[in-house]
């Protein structure tokens, strides 16, 4: 099956769980700091975080700064940095 074949449903589906993969993956390298994500890709973590609460707030959804930072995150931001 080719990308132009695949109806909005399973294309929705299948970026969330391209999202759920990519911050997984960033909740393990920890060690990978969101300077270097920047330098090397233009956008860290935080921007992550920010255009997740855009996307909530598109939809009428009430979304803090901090619980969608916990959402990428996968714990609060302070702990985090910490």
């Amino acid at each position: 099956m080719e990308q132009d074949q695949l109806d909005a449903t399973t294309q929705t589906e299948l970026e969330a769980a391209a999202f759920r993969r990519l911050l997984s993956h960033l909740r393990q390298h920890t060690e990978v700091q969101n300077i270097d994500l920047m330098i090397l890709a233009d956008f860290c973590r935080n921007c992550l975080s920010n255009w997740y609460q855009d996307a909530a707030e598109e939809r009428g959804i009430a979304l803090s700064k901090d619980a969608a930072r916990e959402h990428v995150y996968g714990m609060p931001y302070d702990e985090w940095k910490a």
